[in-house]
């Protein structure tokens, strides 16, 4: 599963586990929701302040955004 694929299940994931909307994620991260939904579509990459910024607001490290599946194949990139 590519790495933008995986932001965007888990930023969806984690925001509807936190009981927000995209607009309000939007505005404790301080960027557009727009910009919110272009990332859960999978449509922009983010780069790692705004992944730092959106984590804070979901009160997750950065870390768990970008964490893929734990039960399928190792993958091989080291």
């Amino acid at each position: 599963m590519a790495l933008r694929q995986i932001l965007a299940d888990n930023l969806r994931r984690a925001r509807l586990d936190a009981g927000l909307s995209q607009e309000e994620l939007a505005d404790a991260a301080g960027i557009d929701r727009t910009y919110v939904s272009a990332l859960e579509r999978c449509r922009y990459a983010a780069s790692v302040d705004v992944i730092e910024r959106l984590a804070d607001a979901l009160n997750v490290k950065p870390a768990y955004l970008l964490e893929g599946p734990q039960n399928g194949p190792q993958s091989d990139v080291a």
